[in-house]
């Protein structure tokens, strides 16, 4: 992109705390390599830790690409820092990022403007060791962690018992609540949007029939159909669904809204399951893929992403 300053100062934030701290580190070494492959000299690579605004105020970079995954990189709350310190960051802002985080203010401003979003309530953990939230199968996960991390399956003929057992292994150990969703049969699909236009769809067909964290960063454990070989109603419907929740949530640079869709069902069968604010990526990362079926290769996309930040700053 030629209107980027090759001696821009780039750092590159990456790692934190989170459960999705690997993806983060790998996301952010892809983001610094493919920088200084096109030419950038000045780029700093931070692994995030608890000193990180001095840190930050020592480096004075002209644009922070924030590649965190979780929280509190993809919460708000990093992005409010480096709104106080006057930095510019590529994707969301703090109120973007603090509502598409948590699942449930998410479907709070996407459901009253027509986005199909699963019906659930937020369980106390406890709970679930008396009796079932809802109708098995049904979907348990955490409000606001992203990746699948802690997403569980409960089915009728599962080992969790029958209601939940206490020493079953599951989300219900490692969170106090947790968002009960019916199950959704059928396929699992993502559209990316970058820049406000929505890409492609791409299918996910996992091995192990469940996209959970290993099932998206192990490579080989699952197949991406890009583009989805799905009707093309269905495909216009998803990229619309997808664009207009970047928007209503006031998402920047790239999202990626994940969907279920239950194929007996047509158009009614297509659910949005949440919008990614900070999507990965790494090399099996689904938003780069897109990229590339469109014509942009991972270097022009970082590119991009860092334009965009710029131009809202100034």
């Amino acid at each position: 992109m030629a209107g980027l300053d090759r001696n821009l100062h780039i750092v590159v934030l990456m790692g934190g705390w989170s459960a999705e701290r690997p993806v983060s580190l790998m996301s952010g070494k892809g983001v610094a390599q493919a920088l200084r492959e096109r030419g950038y000299e000045r780029i700093t690579e931070l692994d995030m830790d608890r000193e990180v605004a001095s840190r930050l105020y020592d480096l004075a970079p002209d644009v922070v690409f924030n590649a965190l995954h979780g929280t509190p990189g993809e919460d708000g709350t990093v992005q409010g820092m480096l709104d106080l310190m006057g930095i510019p960051y590529t994707h969301s802002g703090c109120t973007t990022s603090a509502v598409a985080i948590d699942k449930e203010l998410t479907k709070a401003v996407l459901v009253p403007h027509g986005i199909r979003m699963p019906a659930g309530k937020v369980v106390d953990s406890e709970s679930l060791y008396a009796d079932d939230p809802l109708p098995r199968p049904y979907v348990l996960k955490p409000v606001n962690e992203g990746s699948s991390v802690g997403v569980a399956i409960v089915t009728e003929g599962g080992n969790m018992g029958n209601p939940i057992g206490r020493e079953a292994k599951g989300p219900w150990q490692d969170f106090s609540s947790l968002l009960a969703e019916p199950f959704i049969r059928g396929k699992e699909l993502t559209v990316a949007v970058l820049g406000g236009k929505p890409l492609c769809v791409t299918e996910l067909k996992p091995h192990n029939d469940f996209y959970d964290f290993e099932a998206k960063y192990t490579d080989g454990v699952t197949e991406h159909v890009c583009p989805a070989e799905v009707p093309a109603e269905i495909s216009a419907s998803m990229m619309d669904m997808a664009a207009r929740s970047h928007a209503l949530l006031g998402c920047k640079g790239a999202s990626r809204s994940d969907f279920r869709w239950d194929d007996a069902q047509g158009e009614a069968g297509i659910f949005l399951l949440e919008v990614n604010t900070q999507p990965g990526m790494t090399p099996l990362s689904l938003v780069p893929e897109q990229a590339r079926h469109c014509g942009i290769s991972y270097g022009e996309l970082v590119e991009q992403l860092i334009a965009e930040a710029l131009g809202r700053a100034k």
